[in-house]
């Protein structure tokens, strides 16, 4: 009798793609298309006179060779907000990495604020991100980033890892912002030309026209405890870093600049501060 090895069935992958698409209409913003298949959802909660998209991971996680898509287009006039309903986590990955693609249009005389909760990387993730926001000319965002390496909570530390995040934002046609980058294992321990020790970081980035206005308020709140964050500002675009001790000051601080950078308006409702 012959014993043959059973050959290991491959490992089921998760992928997903959620869009929503909005217009102006009647004096007010009105869904005009949602498209969902697989993991990923989009739920419009109502959260008030500007719209509120929350996209929704059903998978509960990231690891090798999944896919998620999520997309939003705003028609002419449209303001709208877009979230993740908790925070993205990226797992070990055996083989191969993740995929996510956001990707953003706005029109004539739009906004747009994309504020995802953070991405969680526990060791030996391998995670491939790209955010494309495509503005018309005069049309504005405001998009935000956070990182968070492991649960400091929890005793996580994260050691091997295989990060790649591209932003590229456009208006009107013209390149305003791109943004590689890419965080393997030796950035974990790499000094102040890295990450110096920090567990989180964020950026956030503000196109729009007299955005240095909003430089000096913005810097007056760069000052949570255990938090390094500085912030620039010039030809229309605003930008901010911040790099924290862990995850809970990062959102602290981030909560606090977006309050300066939003007018006071209130956080997305799936944040939980």
């Amino acid at each position: 009798m012959t014993l043959q090895t059973p050959i290991p069935e491959p490992m089921q992958r998760s992928k997903g793609e959620a869009a929503v698409t909005l217009a102006f209409s009647a004096g007010r913003v009105a869904l005009r298309g949602l498209r969902q298949r697989g993991s990923a959802k989009a739920i419009l909660p109502h959260a008030g006179a500007v719209p509120e998209v929350v996209f929704l991971n059903t998978s509960g996680g990231l690891t090798g060779g999944d896919r998620l898509s999520y997309r939003v287009d705003l028609g002419a006039g449209c303001r709208a907000v877009a979230t993740t309903q908790t925070a993205e986590r990226a797992y070990r990955a055996d083989a191969g990495r993740a995929r996510v693609d956001v990707a953003l249009t706005v029109g004539a005389g739009g906004w747009i604020d994309w504020l995802p909760q953070e991405t969680i990387l526990f060791d030996h993730s391998a995670l491939e991100r790209v955010t494309t926001i495509d503005l018309a000319a005069d049309a504005g965002c405001l998009a935000l980033e956070a990182v968070v390496l492991g649960r400091a909570a929890m005793g996580e530390t994260v050691r091997r890892l295989n990060f790649s995040d591209r932003r590229e934002i456009r208006q009107g046609g013209r390149l305003r912002l791109l943004e590689p980058l890419a965080l393997g294992d030796a950035a974990l321990t790499a000094g102040s030309a890295v990450l110096d020790g920090a567990r989180a970081f964020a950026s956030l980035v503000m196109i729009a026209p007299g955005a240095r206005d909003a430089l000096p308020p913005l810097r007056a709140v760069l000052d949570e405890p255990g938090v390094s964050a500085a912030a620039s500002a010039f030809d229309g675009k605003l930008m901010c870093r911040i790099m924290a001790t862990d995850g809970w000051p990062l959102r602290r601080q981030i909560a606090r600049a977006l309050s300066v950078l939003r007018r006071t308006a209130p956080l997305p409702r799936v944040w939980q501060i």
